[in-house]
């Protein structure tokens, strides 16, 4: 999954992709460089970001759809937490709706993914963008999630949404600590055992460079060396800005043996 954000203010890219044509210029890229899905997103989720109003992230988002609706082969992904910014992105052309709030964030999320039939990747957050860093608290990281995301799984079928189109996000530095973030990469292999595909969004985050020991280290190395981590471990779907090197390591490391799909993926 190739990240696309057309924000002025994401942790890493942001301002980078503000104008529609060369943010569908970028898409159509990721694409050539073996993306098998574009996730565009319209407001920051980083801490402490400011929220977006439906009008303006529907004019950063829809105009980079529509750009790409006739010439991209591969599946949109419209990053929000907004029911109205979601069903305005599938009419331009998204197939899955990536939620950071688990579908939980607004009421009419639900029902908008279970009446257009579009995949759906829940999240766990805790908190939301604006205090999920003040002070993140688990008794078990691990096992509060793994539940999280089972009670989630759960209720979005009782609600309609196939089971086959729902994938299952830990959630890596929203409402984490550092050794949070840690364990749950650990832990890739027991979220594997869920009902449902688990994507990890680890790119470029704080926690690498932390272990790296250099806030402002280029971290595409150390990304990659957490998306083969967590690929061997059974990730099905890793988030990622840098697709081409992505694409590449995976090739060689299932190439070698080591990488073993589940079946299905």
């Amino acid at each position: 999954m190739g990240i696309l954000n057309v924000t002025p203010d994401s942790f890493s890219d942001g301002g980078q992709h503000l104008q529609a044509r060369h943010a569908i210029q970028v898409a159509l890229q990721m694409q050539s460089d073996g993306a098998d899905i574009i996730d565009i997103g319209g407001e920051s989720t980083r801490p402490y970001s400011d929220i977006v109003g439906v009008q303006e992230e529907c004019d950063r988002v829809l105009p980079v759809m529509e750009g790409l609706r006739s010439s991209l082969s591969i599946p949109i992904s419209i990053d929000t937490r907004k029911a109205a910014v979601a069903r305005a992105a599938i009419a331009a052309g998204a197939e899955i709706v990536n939620d950071v709030s688990g579908l939980q964030g607004d009421p009419e999320m639900l029902e908008v993914a279970r009446s257009t039939g579009v995949g759906v990747c829940v999240m766990h957050m805790q908190g939301t963008p604006q205090t999920m860093q003040d002070a993140p608290t688990y008794r078990d990281v691990v096992e509060e999630i793994l539940r999280y995301l089972q009670l989630r799984f759960e209720s979005c079928v009782e609600a309609g949404i196939a089971a086959q189109r729902i994938c299952l996000d830990p959630g890596i530095g929203f409402g984490k600590t550092h050794q949070h973030n840690l364990d749950l990469i650990r832990s890739v292999g027991r979220f594997a055992a869920l009902p449902a595909p688990i994507l990890i969004g680890h790119s470029r985050k704080g926690f690498i460079g932390k272990v790296l020991g250099d806030k402002e280290a280029d971290r595409t190395a150390a990304t990659l060396g957490v998306t083969l981590a967590v690929a061997a471990a059974g990730a099905d779907v890793v988030r990622v800005h840098d697709v081409r090197p992505t694409v590449e390591a995976l090739r060689l490391f299932e190439a070698s043996g080591a990488l073993q799909r589940r079946p299905g993926s």
